[in-house]
């Protein structure tokens, strides 16, 4: 009989009618003094009736009865605070903190407590905590709401020093902290997790350019590179203007063959972090593919120059010089990066060099022919060492007479090229 009293006390609570629930509760109650719900539950009635007080102490007995009801202890502190017992309302709020640590309501209710009491650095905190927990379960409105009072109280000039006078409360992640944790879970391989909570954060601020940033990281990582530029391009438009930006940029149009495009951003990226050996390999790498090796090359050294023990640098340098024919320099260079990468035990890169080195030193090697060394390496010098124009060349000679030596597509372009400009 008493959860027939129970459900008409919940119907009419939803039908609003809170007086006619708290009859029905009370009911129940007379039959079951000890039903932990059915207190909670007439609380809420006297609460929506406006009766404070008696909230309160409906509250109170269910929490009696069940010490670990989280939302008990929440609408009593939401009691007290209409009460203006705000200390009581605090305690409510560790309690409910304490039994759920991701209770988003809880942190944006201990938010309103400290700005009441004039606590508004801890108040910020708690507020960027709940938009916090509010973005991860996809509660936009809450989200903006905690946003836009952070906006109200934030003071210009922070104070010096602030007294804490309230509970010490737990470090709050920054934006940045936040997004650097989307992006370990991508390096990790969870990529589709990042972007749904990416696509949500935009959702929340459409213009957050460190989120666009983010976002376009992560689809560099899933191979999106067209969509990942659009991205970098809102940063940037957004004024993000970050070295990160160029750089992934710069990363992106590589991979979709814009190599041009690629060093423009590498150069925007130099001009803000100078000494950043990762920013000359990458324009190093991009240099190499348009067959600029001696530009490569100085990009790989000048890496060099800052971080000696950079493995990668010595092997795409290593790759460089065998482009031009500089064997010696070439197995020198790969040499340094195997150790390096032994030392590190990354056996993936490891037999990556040596089998650069098994084919300088292979006896079929087109390398090791003399003639043929010697024949590449003048064709590179009247070119000006860009073998990328060499290739082209050479593609064209093996079109218009197919089935001849390499050794025969060679002297006939550098016969025809000298000849043309003789």
């Amino acid at each position: 009989m008493n959860d027939e009293f129970y459900n008409k006390g919940l119907e009419k609570a939803q039908q609003k009618d809170y007086a006619g629930a708290i009859e029905e509760f009370t009911r129940a109650l007379q039959l079951t003094p000890y039903l932990a719900e059915a207190y909670y539950q007439r609380g809420l009635a006297y609460y929506d009736l406006g009766e404070i007080l008696s909230a309160v102490s409906d509250f109170t007995e269910a929490l009696k009865l069940n010490p670990q009801s989280v939302e008990a202890y929440y609408c009593r502190a939401l009691a007290r605070v209409a009460l203006k017992n705000l200390p009581g309302a605090l305690a409510d709020v560790e309690q409910v903190i304490r039994l759920n640590v991701n209770y988003a309501a809880a942190y944006n209710l201990r938010g309103t407590v400290c700005r009441k009491q004039g606590y508004i650095q801890d108040a910020i905190a708690n507020f960027k905590k709940a938009a916090e927990l509010y973005l991860q379960q996809k509660d936009t409105e809450n989200c903006r709401q905690c946003l836009e009072k952070i906006k109200q109280i934030q003071p210009k000039e922070q104070p010096a020093a602030i007294v804490q006078t309230t509970p010490t409360i737990a470090p709050i992640k920054s934006e940045k902290e936040y997004f650097a944790q989307l992006l370990e879970k991508a390096e990790k391989g969870d990529t589709r997790e990042a972007m749904e909570d990416l696509n949500w954060a935009l959702q929340v601020d459409p213009q957050d350019a460190q989120a666009y940033c983010c976002r376009g990281v992560v689809r560099c990582k899933q191979g999106n590179y067209r969509e990942a530029i659009s991205d970098f391009n809102q940063a940037l438009r957004l004024n993000f203007d970050d070295a990160i930006v160029y750089r992934n940029r710069g990363k992106a149009r590589s991979h979709l063959g814009d190599h041009t495009g690629a060093i423009a951003d590498f150069n925007s990226a130099l001009q803000m972090q100078p000494q950043d050996a990762m920013l000359y390999i990458a324009r190093g790498n991009a240099y190499r593919v348009m067959g600029n090796y001696l530009g490569a090359i100085n990009d790989y050294t000048q890496a060099l120059q800052i971080n000696p023990d950079d493995a990668t640098a010595y092997y795409n340098r290593g790759i460089a010089y065998t482009c031009l024919e500089e064997m010696e320099r070439a197995v020198e260079d790969y040499q340094r990066a195997a150790s390096m990468f032994c030392e590190k035990e990354d056996w993936g890169n490891y037999q990556q060099v040596l089998d650069s080195l098994n084919k300088i030193n292979s006896p079929s090697s087109n390398s090791t022919n003399a003639r043929y060394k010697l024949l590449r390496q003048r064709l590179l010098r009247l070119v000006g060492g860009y073998w990328e124009i060499a290739q082209r060349l050479i593609d064209q000679a093996k079109y218009d007479y197919p089935g001849m030596s390499e050794e025969w597509y060679l002297q006939k372009v550098i016969g025809d090229w000298e000849r043309d400009r003789g």
